[in-house]
């Protein structure tokens, strides 16, 4: 049984109000199957899906998904289902999901399938969790199934940031990935190497090295423990019986009779002469 996505409560943001702000180049433009009536018109509503879901960065003739492509041009599949087969699609796994932690990648996936950031932790903490439980392909099946999602979107829009105000688009916003990859990076690049080959022969500073040693310490010494043996399983174990250990009773009762010494006159190799009163 899964567990239920917790509970967390909106926060007031751009995209909940209603704007009445004068139409400008900041203003979203709707894409939409249903109004395409050419071939161009498809061509847009594709770009348009691409710059969305993979940003603008990722643009590349080699991470295009041609069969996709080829199913929304004929409208097999609606844009709903071209953009959850671009969020499930290996370059997405390798390009954003793969370099990111649960919590980042929460807030990314809703910026670029909801329009919207994360209301706060809370929520980033209930979705992480559906991605540890679900992946990441069930939590973009629960957003795309979302009322949400339904409500703004439909089968037949492209997503779009819905409010934006004083900030760059989620689309532009980069790097890709934060210090969670780049640490990653810098323990795989130490590889068990001392701190004078690192600082000698790399570009990281004396800073970087020292925060990575520690996560570097301890995944060499995860290489040398026993697979088989499983260590909380044990430990549990022992903490059981030490708690429940009974000590025996090591004392013993004396039965025999011990040996006393009687004192035995001794003589001294001198006379004792006894102190002289004084009155």
């Amino acid at each position: 049984m899964s567990i239920p996505l917790l509970e967390y409560s909106p926060s007031s943001q751009n995209q909940r109000v209603e704007g009445y702000e004068v139409p400008n180049e900041d203003t979203p433009t709707l894409y939409k199957l249903t109004s395409a009536t050419s071939a161009t018109d498809i061509d847009a509503i594709i770009w348009a899906a691409y710059r969305q879901i993979f940003s603008e960065h990722l643009i590349l003739t080699s991470y295009r998904q041609n069969f996709l492509e080829s199913q929304l041009r004929n409208r097999a599949i609606t844009v709903r289902d071209f953009i959850r087969g671009l969020g499930k699609s290996e370059v997405f796994r390798s390009q954003v999901v793969d370099v990111n932690s649960n919590y980042r990648l929460v807030d990314i996936i809703l910026q670029r399938c909801l329009g919207r950031a994360a209301y706060n932790k809370d929520e980033e903490i209930a979705w992480s969790i559906v991605i540890a439980t679900k992946g990441v392909h069930g939590f973009i099946d629960a957003l795309l199934d979302s009322d949400e999602y339904l409500e703004n979107f439909g089968d037949d829009i492209v997503p779009y940031q819905r409010r934006r105000f004083g900030k760059r688009p989620f689309n532009l916003v980069n790097p890709r990935y934060n210090s969670y990859w780049r640490d990653i990076q810098s323990v795989r690049y130490m590889a068990g190497r001392s701190f004078y080959s690192i600082r000698t022969s790399g570009t990281l500073t004396t800073e970087d090295i020292r925060r990575a040693i520690p996560a570097n310490f301890f995944t060499m010494a995860g290489k040398i423990i026993t697979e088989e043996r499983n260590y909380q399983r044990t430990i549990a174990s022992v903490t059981s019986q030490v708690t429940t250990l009974e000590i025996p009773d090591t004392s013993r009762e004396v039965s025999v009779e011990e040996v006393t010494i009687k004192p035995v006159a001794v003589s001294l190799p001198y006379s004792y002469i006894p102190g002289i009163a004084k009155n």
